[in-house]
């Protein structure tokens, strides 16, 4: 690999172990994508043949079956990185009559596949346990594979009354998580790491605050640290969400504005976009008043974001790991882009000699904060 960057690969059932030295070096490439709101993914890519024999012999013995428990790591700069934690989905063989062509690619997604296995509705049930107990009984079952809970408390924690009704499982783990989540305006994904072997389970509300990471330098000569960089701004996208409500003296639905910021998703700019449409917010009578007004004001700050980006960095040159679900700064893109983004996904490259990060980038408002 690279000065400064080394890469380790480890599989196994269920405690994934450094790979053979045989597989190390028939890997021609690998990738990692992870992303906000969507699972995480991977693909390694074997040469097969007479210069990896032992490539072969594995897949015979089903090495590489799913579902393998995949752990990629990449140290950079004396810091271990965990880029993926997973599972194999598949893997696909592509012989060849060309020497030296013929290829393995295996292909996988996060850890969060095996909460999407067993359909448990209405088989399980949860007596007096309001969502936050439900989630963490829920992760419990996965603890063999290093799940730690994080579970943040929702404003209003609801405990269902025996007497009047008792909660049973939708679905399979995964989307009875997202479906808890998505009731009080939360979000819910699996972080690899810190340690290899090791996830954290995260249910809370999505946070665009915080300490933003190194900057993204383009245009700027020597200083630059990007290769590419581009920015869209969609005029027509801001939308003005409205909730109708509904008085009952006079039977006439009152438009309420949503507000599409608040204080763990904030402007990241002083200046906002002015909305060109306006739309009512459906899906939100079976809630209860504040229920709606949290799912309404989360579903409005993740419609927000009218100014996107997108390029591509070379991590020796960056010096660090771009990640995914935090805020990075952006400069000498000009004033309308420069300042604090939120970086929606990124997606590691690695080939030898040869370690990129593509990225994208999302954003509510334009022009950076005085000093930011």
């Amino acid at each position: 690999m690279l000065d400064g960057i080394q890469l380790t690969l480890l599989i196994g059932a269920l405690l994934p172990e450094p790979v053979p030295q045989a597989l190390v070096d028939a890997l021609q490439s690998a990738q990692v994508t992870s992303q906000a709101g969507e699972r995480s993914g991977f693909q390694l890519v074997f040469g097969v043949g007479k210069g990896a024999p032992g490539v072969g012999a594995l897949l015979e013995q089903g090495y590489f079956d799913p579902p393998r428990r995949v752990v990629i790591v990449a140290m950079v700069n004396g810091s271990p990185n965990v880029l993926m934690d997973g599972v194999i989905t598949r893997h696909d063989l592509a012989p060849s009559n060309e020497p030296g062509q013929s290829k393995l690619t295996v292909t996988g997604e996060d850890l969060s596949r095996m909460l999407d296995l067993i359909d448990f509705s209405w088989l399980i049930k949860y007596p007096a346990m309001p969502a936050e107990a439900r989630v963490a009984l829920i992760l419990a079952k996965y603890a063999m594979y290093g799940i730690v809970p994080a579970i943040v408390p929702s404003i209003m924690i609801d405990v269902p009354l025996p007497t009047d009704t008792i909660p049973g499982h939708r679905g399979t783990d995964l989307q009875y998580l997202n479906l808890l989540a998505q009731r009080v305006g939360y979000v819910f994904y699996l972080q690899p790491g810190p340690l290899p072997g090791m996830n954290i389970a995260y249910w809370g509300p999505e946070i665009r605050v915080g300490v933003p990471q190194a900057a993204l330098v383009v245009n700027s000569d020597a200083h630059s640290n990007v290769e590419s960089m581009s920015f869209s701004f969609d005029g027509f996208a801001k939308t003005l969400n409205v909730i109708l409500i509904l008085l009952k003296e006079t039977h006439i639905p009152i438009p309420i504005p949503v507000p599409d910021v608040n204080p763990i998703s904030p402007p990241l700019g002083p200046r906002m976009p002015v909305p060109l449409r306006i739309e009512p917010m459906t899906g939100l009578a079976k809630f209860t008043p504040i229920q709606a007004a949290l799912i309404a004001i989360a579903r409005a700050a993740r419609t927000a974001d009218v100014v996107s980006g997108s390029g591509s960095l070379d991590v020796v040159r960056y010096g660090q790991l771009l990640q995914a679900r935090q805020l990075v700064e952006v400069r000498g893109a000009g004033l309308p882009h420069d300042g604090w983004h939120y970086v929606k996904s990124v997606t590691h490259q690695i080939k030898p000699g040869e370690f990129k990060q593509s990225f994208t980038l999302a954003r509510n408002a334009f022009m950076p904060w005085t000093g930011g």
